[in-house]
């Protein structure tokens, strides 16, 4: 009897030994690995105009605030060049400003114009009327040749001016227009200068390097005096306040894995220590499928290796340990999948 219950145990021993060897990787309840890290999103900091560099303004591994400013380029050309757009900017609204003027005094020359045509217009009626009754008079010979004479010659003078002063008013009209037009180019003149002066007033910030995010300072290669260059790395700013963990988790652990999963984990550096984050996201590919050689093999030489893709971690803030974590800190992570 002993020896069947020893061996039914055996038995069931040896089920439940095989049932477990042959369970899926992912289904256990803790999924943990060796290959995480501490990583942020690093700003690596660049000038956006070339220049001699005047100032340093901080030290490697310093703390800076968005907006403190780290690096200053010489500026004298750069306000060289905003002098200049703003004398060449002036002129051109001041040549707007003097054709406006004229365009003013147009309409007034435009105005003389028309009262004199009104003018020649009733001098001209009344030469007519005189050259018509000096001509009935010569006719019935109450008047003399000379006078009929006398005021023909007076309306073809006065047709002549009138023709000449139309000429004039249809001249200023025409100028009003050609004004006008000047106006436009002139305007458009202006805008171009003001453009030019925005554009160098840009530049001349843009000798005022500052932080865009918060951070600390790390591999500062620039020194006073130097001369940089556009794109030109000048240090890098590490968010320490923003970090996260990087685990390669084999294909074979990650069934069950989603966005909100409690996770706690365990730093080389820091030995006794343990610290909670969650699932933040789950990467899309395999690291090798960013390679620029892909190792996938398509010949009939084919040995098949498990592949690890990336699971982002966000740490839980106010965690007593979390000051001291820096990144490429060696991280454990256990991530929770019950």
């Amino acid at each position: 009897m002993f020896r069947l219950l020893a061996v039914l145990a055996i038995l069931i021993l040896a089920g439940i030994g095989f049932h477990l060897l042959n369970r899926p990787e992912s289904a256990a309840g803790e999924q943990s690995t060796t290959d995480a890290y501490v990583q942020a999103d690093l700003t690596r900091v660049s000038p956006q105009i070339a220049g001699r560099v005047g100032k340093v303004l901080v030290e490697e591994n310093q703390a800076v605030r968005a907006g403190e400013p780290l690096v200053e380029i010489d500026d004298r050309d750069a306000r060289i060049q905003v002098e200049e757009a703003r004398a060449a900017l002036a002129q051109a609204s001041a040549e707007v400003v003097g054709l406006q003027a004229r365009l003013k005094r147009q309409a007034s020359t435009i105005e003389q114009a028309r009262a004199q045509l009104e003018a020649d217009r009733a001098a001209v009626n009344l030469a007519r009327q005189e050259q018509t009754r000096y001509h009935d008079l010569a006719e019935i010979g109450a008047g003399t040749v000379q006078a009929q004479q006398r005021a023909e010659a007076e309306l073809a003078a006065r047709r002549a001016g009138q023709m000449g002063d139309r000429a004039a008013y249809d001249a200023a009209k025409q100028e009003r227009a050609v004004l006008r037009a000047d106006i436009e180019k002139a305007r458009a003149a202006e805008n171009t200068a003001r453009a030019r002066l925005d554009a160098a007033e840009l530049a001349l910030s843009y000798t005022r390097i500052e932080a865009p995010v918060d951070g600390t300072v790390a591999q500062k290669v620039v020194r006073p005096g130097a001369y940089v260059n556009v794109g030109e790395t000048l240090l890098t700013l590490v968010p320490l306040d923003d970090l996260y963990i990087n685990a390669n988790f084999r294909e074979t652990q990650i069934a069950h894995m989603h966005t909100g999963q409690p996770v706690r984990f365990t730093v080389d550096a820091l030995p006794g220590a343990t610290l909670t984050g969650k699932v933040a996201s789950l990467g899309p590919a395999s690291g090798v499928s960013f390679s620029a050689i892909p190792p996938h093999n398509a010949t009939g030489n084919f040995t098949k290796i498990v592949q690890r893709l990336p699971v982002r971690i966000a740490v839980d803030p106010d965690q007593p340990d979390v000051g001291k974590l820096k990144v490429g800190m060696s991280v454990v992570p256990e991530v929770i999948t019950d």
